[in-house]
């Protein structure tokens, strides 16, 4: 990823503020509010100049007509003078990293480019009822799944809910907090042992008569599952590089389902949802199809900067270090002098450490505001793969806070799976908050080591200064967090770490829970093993069919299950199949350490010259 400089990481993060607020597209066009908002942000000395700024410019800056229509708002509408007000840094302080205190420093040319580019997004939002707020792309919504649709989610959801405390899932580790109700860590595919079909494919109706069909997948070589990754400086040769230890797993891989494109911008799942009973839940299918169909225009934003040859302006080019004063441009004559019997080494030393009380580097601004990329460049996989279709990962999970368990301690830095799935984009929907304060999901990246900026002899202090990071230190950049509240949708490639933030009870004399829908995106240039080829391979669910089909129609039930008790290997038992996930999470609890470790070796090495 592009190494982001700190200014333009806390343009986003105001942005990302600005739309926090209630008609933020409404208020973005009132050039009263915005000015208020920018007496709130800007430090005072730069208030001030921006005052007289705007007081020279006067009238004749018009930018009215050019505008998108904005629900009949019109420039210099009345000022809403309820609209709460932004901190002094434009920032929450969770946003702020602690290392990085540059990152709250704004100007108003950055802040005129915010208000511009979101401006200039006015139109996308009004259509998609979706934003950009993180270059990647991070993408939210709150208006693009409707109200009656998450009311038909929770409804829907509710049989899964609906079962007795002895048959609740609760997620290992997770101290009875986590309660997954659909997870594709249950009932994956098992390498040498699930069966796929070679020459044919299972559909919603047949996925359970189907099962025990098929071919056994062979388990993959041990080199099969490394890779080798080219470094930028490094020639060609399949000798040099970096082997990446298990980026593939030789035991699992976690099963999606088919998604197909129908008519009116819908979609179709053509197989079943792994650990979802395709006839006991056909509503909660259906209710799937439509947040699909809803969230894969918000995948076309995320994963548009992605594609290949895409071209998108950086908001500030950093190029070379200037310094202003520097000492290199002031005559000898004016520096500090050698004194009379001053030692020649004491006198150097003095020297440079007067150099370097002067010395201050520029810190670079935007100009002015330009569309970044053309709008003929945005994806739009229903036109690419329309005959293709999509394969997506499903999981539900809901989080219990009691008075006992009042708060949930968030998660780790993590992407999404292991390069089996090959999971491009993940979208993540919180259907139903419940007396929790609130959270956020927080966001880093992997930062071009290797940005060319010209700069003097031993001069490294603009990398710190300008990009927030240490010369033999890794490349990370923290690059800020989405608020997670009830309603919204949040798309983001699976490029970034992400971490799940803290949250508690609200109110501990009750219960609070948060639920959400979470969708991982297989990339659909490739495809891999899907439930579409596999039958299903629960034993409960084939037990349940073979009882209803009449063979064993004489049985007592008690006799049919000590039956299906006795059939030993395949399908899989749900008793064993809680084994097997154990060793699934084990294994990605490994891979998460490497990946963390990999992504902490990527380290800035710049040249003493």
């Amino acid at each position: 990823m592009r190494l982001i400089p700190l200014r333009e990481i806390t343009m986003m993060l105001l942005m990302n503020q600005l739309t926090e607020k209630e008609e933020w597209d409404r208020k973005i066009c009132d050039d009263e509010i915005v000015a208020k908002w920018k007496s709130e942000v800007l430090p005072p000395e730069r208030k001030n100049q921006a005052e007289a700024n705007d007081q020279a410019a006067g009238d004749s800056d018009d930018e009215g007509d050019d505008r998108p229509d904005n629900k009949g708002t019109k420039r210099g509408s009345e000022h809403d003078g309820n609209d709460e007000g932004i901190q002094a840094s434009g920032l929450s302080p969770e946003d702020a990293d602690d290392r990085n205190d540059e990152r709250i420093d704004i100007t108003e040319n950055m802040f005129n480019w915010c208000i511009a580019e979101l401006r200039h997004k006015l139109k996308s939002f009004q259509r998609t009822g979706a934003i950009s707020v993180f270059d990647g792309d991070v993408v939210k919504s709150d208006t693009a799944i409707p109200s009656a649709l998450k009311d038909a989610l929770n409804n829907a959801v509710a049989k899964l809910e609906d079962v007795l405390d002895m048959h609740r899932d609760w997620h290992p580790g997770s101290n009875e907090q986590v309660l997954d109700l659909v997870h594709p860590s249950l009932f994956p595919v098992v390498y040498g042992r699930t069966r796929v079909l070679p020459d044919s494919l299972v559909g919603l109706d047949d996925c359970i008569t189907s099962c025990g069909k098929g071919l056994t997948l062979d388990v993959p070589l041990k080199e099969e599952c490394a890779l080798w990754v080219q470094r930028k400086y490094e020639n060609k040769s399949p000798h040099t590089g970096h082997l990446l230890q298990n980026p593939f797993s030789q035991k699992f891989q976690w099963l999606p389902c088919e998604v197909a494109f129908s008519e009116n911008d819908e979609v179709k799942i053509t197989s079943y949802i792994n650990n979802l009973h395709p006839q006991h839940h056909k509503d909660l299918y259906g209710v799937i199809e439509k947040i699909l169909a809803k969230v894969i225009p918000l995948w076309n934003m995320t994963l548009t900067p992605l594609q290949k040859d895409f071209t998108i302006l950086p908001r500030i080019v950093y190029e070379e270090c200037v310094y202003d004063p520097d000492p290199e441009d002031i005559p000898d004559e004016e520096k500090p002098q050698q004194e009379d019997g001053e030692d020649e080494d004491d006198y150097y030393e003095r020297l440079e450490q007067w150099e370097n009380s002067i010395r201050k580097l520029v810190l670079p601004e935007p100009d002015e505001f330009k569309p970044r990329f053309a709008p003929e460049s945005v994806l739009d996989m229903r036109k690419e793969f329309g005959q293709r279709g999509l394969q997506v990962i499903v999981k539900l999970a809901n989080i219990y806070l009691t008075g006992k368990k009042p708060i949930y301690n968030g998660g780790t830095w993590h992407v999404e799976g292991q390069l089996n799935e090959h999971i491009c984009a993940s979208a993540i929907y919180y259907y139903s908050s419940s007396n929790i304060t609130e959270s956020r999901l927080l966001f880093r990246q992997l930062s071009d080591n290797s940005a060319s900026v010209s700069y003097g002899q031993d001069r490294h202090d603009w990398l710190e200064a300008v990009f927030g990071c240490q010369n033999d230190e890794s490349s990370i950049q923290y690059i800020g967090g989405v608020t997670t509240k009830e309603g919204r949708v949040v798309t983001f490639p699976n490029v970034f770490q992400h971490q799940v933030q803290p949250f508690e009870l609200e109110d501990r004399t009750k219960p609070g829970h948060r639920k959400i829908l979470a969708l991982f995106l297989v990339d659909p240039h490739i495809r891999i093993i899907s439930s579409a080829n596999v039958p299903a391979q629960r034993k409960d669910w084939w037990a349940e069919e073979i009882r209803l089909s009449g063979i064993f129609p004489q049985l007592p039930a008690e006799i049919h299950q000590e039956v299906m008790d006795h059939v030993d290997g395949f399908p899989i038992s749900l008793e064993e199949a809680k084994t097997l996930r154990l060793e699934l999470m084990d294994e990605r609890k490994a891979f998460v350490a490497r990946h963390d470790k990999k992504f902490a070796e990527a380290t800035f090495s710049l040249c003493e010259h």
